[in-house]
């Protein structure tokens, strides 16, 4: 039987460990006692927040931006993570960043990827909207137009988490991955399954904004009028099928969690570990404790990929 092509390279996941700003990567995992007695399975937590944009998306970025050449016109778009880990690895390399975001993005997010130096438009009600005026943008101007979910060194920059998580010194039974437009998903598990294939690899989704949850249900792109949710990391209302067609026999299931059970996540985490997340980066959590007995005394890693929060939350 012919093996299944992929368009994410193990070879080049690999490769990129030895590219991306060291300050992404080797970034703490460990067991916590206390987060496991609480949620009663044994949970094993990767904490991507102790760095200069405090969430994962710069090891993507870095890796993709060392393979442009100096001087090029980047454009994004962003709901803000993925904005300043643009702004920032853009900066290290000498290329000119434009951000498209929604009017409504995270104010924080928007004044840190302006301070690392990005050109930021606000334009459109979501963050869907703003990448299509991204889009419209570089069919006029011929910039070059990096997609998160579409660009695949983003994903494969993000998959090198699998690598250190599959170094963890005990067996994982289940690794919880927040899921939004599934760069971050796609990568690890194209990693994790190809060298670990009975590892569980669950992707969390909002329960506000479930087009990826539906769509790779469906096997094919559903996209959504409206979402609701307080997770803008994770708010995609328009599936890219490149990221979707990334989850297609890497994944073994989604599930959905609450606005309210990120929150109780993102408490979890300040009360057991002192670490200050976004509602994405709690979502892992937030699996567990919306599904207990469905992680019940398994060893459960989750990656808390994210700790941009404004001051209201």
């Amino acid at each position: 039987m012919k093996p299944m092509t992929h368009r994410l390279s193990l070879a080049r996941i690999e490769q990129a460990l030895g590219v991306i700003d060291p300050v992404f990567t080797n970034t703490p995992q460990f067991l916590s006692d206390t987060l496991s007695a609480e949620l009663g399975a044994r949970v094993v937590v990767k904490v991507e927040t102790a760095n200069p944009i405090r969430c994962f998306k710069g090891r993507g970025a870095d890796f993709f931006a060392a393979g442009e050449l100096p001087g090029s016109r980047i454009v994004t778009a962003s709901a803000g993570n993925l904005g300043q880990a643009m702004a920032y690895a853009c900066g290290r390399r000498n290329l000119a960043l434009r951000v498209y975001a929604s009017v409504n993005a995270n104010k924080l997010k928007i004044a840190r990827m302006r301070a690392l130096g990005g050109t930021v438009m606000l334009a459109g009600e979501d963050f869907d909207a703003a990448k299509i005026e991204a889009r419209r943008f570089c069919e006029e101007t011929g910039a070059r137009m990096v997609e998160d979910g579409r660009e695949p060194a983003l994903s494969e920059g993000a998959g090198t988490i699998g690598i250190e998580l599959l170094r963890f010194p005990e067996p994982l039974d289940t690794i919880l991955v927040s899921l939004g437009n599934g760069a971050i998903l796609g990568g690890v598990a194209r990693w994790v399954k190809a060298h670990a294939p009975h590892i569980q690899v669950i992707g969390v989704a909002a329960a506000g904004a479930p087009c990826m949850e539906q769509s790779w249900r469906e096997r094919r792109v559903i996209a959504l009028p409206a979402i609701d949710t307080i997770a803008d990391g994770m708010a995609t209302r328009i599936p890219i099928p490149e990221a979707l067609a990334d989850l297609a026999g890497t994944i073994d299931d989604v599930v959905l969690v609450s606005d309210d059970n990120m929150i109780a996540g993102m408490r979890l985490a300040h009360r057991h570990l002192g670490v200050v997340l976004e509602p994405s980066g709690a979502a892992g959590l937030a699996a567990l404790i919306e599904h207990p007995r469905r992680f019940a005394g398994r060893t459960v890693a989750t990656v808390l990929c994210g700790g941009n929060v404004t001051p209201e939350q």
